[in-house]
């Protein structure tokens, strides 16, 4: 648990009454981003203010500001948290001023509309005694490291989420996950990570409140201090985007590259690739709203579009994100890029032969992008505990993993949390971590029971149409005008063939050879009457990963089950005698 997100949530405890529990965020966490960002600018204002003095133009002052104190953001106020309580009757108006008076790219407040909040906190003759609160605690960088604020700002924003029973997953990832995410996003591009001075980009379109970015650089810079890694994200949730955006200003970052909006309907970085990409986009979430657009862009921007290769149920948009992740790697001829996204279990097999799903999985493993899939364990998330799966994508993968997909059944690495956090009571040690990672590098031992290799075309399969001849009432079929059996529509069935059924593929054998040898040996001995309608043959990829580790457990003994319940009769008739006695 945070004890500094604790401490900042028991200051919601001065709102209670004029707020209900559920507006708490709405003061607390751009109150935090402000105390954050005042302890920042604080040593250095009468350096800003003397550079104010003398620079009109914003960009020029913000060039000169960056010279002298190393910032790309500052504020020209004459009020921060060291003054404002001052003048008690001009709190209000000299709060307002303070943020007014930041650089243009700290926009963040406006996101909150945090001016309608310092009114109503007047009003309700609160606002004293909450800057009072916050000026106290000291949150610079040298007193709360990062990732201590990351954690700090998620624990208020699950309390808050609790507190509004929303839903928490919709804001950020577990950083046990983050940071598997990342070691498999980099492994295998960690010796051209080590180099001096190098420059990576790295993109995440459901940002969030920004953890997957910020452990994704802290990986890179603890292996290589001299790397540079450019962020780039974007999120549509307000609060989240504003609390992004801080968490990156406050680390000297270009906060530009964090863009408001909707990716999937308007994506802020069109044109651009990156080294990494990295997404957990919400799950099972409805798109409806956004389908005339999104379909609209797919049937304009043709065949190369990121939506060209299929669309998913509208019901659940993770796969549209897989998508646009692909679209926004690097080209295979800059160097490749990678990415890495968190789903559930439903884009490994959902929709059928030549389904919208179907077609997406397709045109992913035809293309060879897919590298490896892990199964994470159940319980790893803070909203949800259900199976969730790590893709990662190559489109310039090394010679001996061409071809292939690595599955890797992480499931039974955890380790049990001391205290839960909603659905979460597992997480993922580093021993945890090392292990899987340690499985993904090993691919070429890599058949075992938690890792399995196979071609891209073993999870290719026809879904065939098998009819019968419709019978008259003697028994016989009733023939067509061409003199063949009709079929009859209630005994139609279909079944599906694998690309490799036999030992084949489908490059090999053949299509209509493969599913003709399936016909003979699996469906004429037991339907002699039955054929194929070749007019209906569809073609469709699914990933059955749970199948792949399947383990058979026999029964136990006849005899060793009749020895237990034997022990059990008897143990009812003895408790039976002395309730008799």
């Amino acid at each position: 648990m945070s004890t500094l997100g604790s401490f900042i949530w028991s200051i919601a405890d001065q709102l209670r009454g004029p707020y209900r529990p559920n507006q708490y965020g709405n003061v607390i966490l751009p109150l935090t981003i402000l105390r954050r960002l005042d302890c920042i600018l604080e040593p250095d204002r009468e350096t800003v203010w003397e550079l104010a003095a003398k620079y009109d133009n914003p960009n020029r002052l913000r060039i000169e500001v960056k010279k002298a104190t190393g910032r790309p953001f500052y504020n020209t106020s004459n009020y921060s948290f060291a003054n404002l309580l001052a003048d008690a009757d001009g709190l209000a108006d000299n709060l307002a001023d303070y943020i007014d008076r930041f650089s243009p790219d700290v926009d963040v407040f406006e996101y909150f509309d945090f001016k309608k909040e310092i009114l109503a906190l007047e009003k309700a003759g609160l606002l004293r005694e909450v800057i009072t609160s916050f000026k106290a605690v000291d949150l610079h960088p040298d007193v709360v490291s990062n990732a201590d604020m990351g954690d700090a700002f998620e624990y208020i924003i699950r309390k808050f989420n609790e507190a509004a029973n929303e839903t928490s997953g919709d804001h950020y990832t577990p950083r046990d996950a983050i940071r598997l995410l990342v070691d498999l996003l980099f492994a295998e591009k960690d010796v051209d990570l080590g180099d001096p001075g190098i420059v990576r980009t790295l993109y995440d379109p459901t940002a969030g409140t920004g953890g997957m970015l910020a452990l994704a650089e802290e990986h890179l810079l603890a292996y290589n201090p001299n790397a540079k890694l450019s962020l780039y994200g974007q999120e549509y949730n307000p609060q989240s985007y504003a609390i992004c955006k801080s968490d990156l200003l406050a680390k000297g970052h270009d906060a530009t590259n964090i863009a408001f909006g909707n990716t999937l309907t308007d994506d802020a970085f069109r044109g651009r690739q990156f080294d990494f990409c990295m997404s957990n986009p919400p799950y099972g979430v409805d798109w409806k709203q956004y389908a005339k657009a999104i379909t609209k862009e797919r049937d304009e921007a043709g065949p190369y579009s990121r939506f060209a290769p299929g669309l998913p149920s509208t019901s659940d948009g993770q796969m549209l994100f897989l998508l646009h992740l692909v679209h926004k790697m690097r080209a295979p001829e800059d160097g490749g890029g990678r990415a890495g996204i968190v789903m559930n279990g439903s884009p490994l097999f959902n929709g059928a032969a030549e389904s919208g799903p179907s077609n997406i999985r397709k045109w992913l493993l035809e293309n060879d992008l897919v590298d490896a899939i892990v199964a994470l364990p159940i319980n790893m998330f803070f909203n949800t505990g259900i199976a969730t799966y790590i893709w990662v994508l190559d489109n310039a993968k090394r010679s001996e993993r061409k071809g292939k997909v690595q599955l890797i059944d992480g499931t039974s690495f955890w380790t049990k949390m001391r205290k839960n956090l909603g659905a979460k009571n597992r997480e993922l040690s580093e021993a945890d971590r090392v292990k899987v990672v340690k499985l993904y590098a090993d691919f070429a031992d890599a058949d075992s029971d938690y890792s399995r290799l196979l071609r891209n075309d073993e999870f290719g399969y026809w879904t065939i149409t098998v009819e019968r001849p419709l019978l008259d009432e003697s028994g016989q079929p009733v023939l067509d005008r061409r003199g063949k059996p009709k079929p009859d529509t209630k005994k139609r069935d279909t079944e599906n063939v694998p690309f490799t059924y036999g030992g084949s593929t489908a490059g090999a054998g053949g299509k209509v050879e493969v599913i003709r040898a399936y016909f003979d040996a699996e469906v004429t001995p037991h339907v002699p009457d039955a054929w194929i309608d070749w007019t209906k043959v569809k073609t469709g990829y699914e990933i059955p990963f749970t199948r792949h580790f399947y383990k058979y457990v026999p029964p136990r003994p006849l005899a060793e089950i009749d020895a237990d319940l034997e022990k059990q009769v008897t143990k009812i008739l003895d408790l039976l005698r002395e309730v008799e006695g």
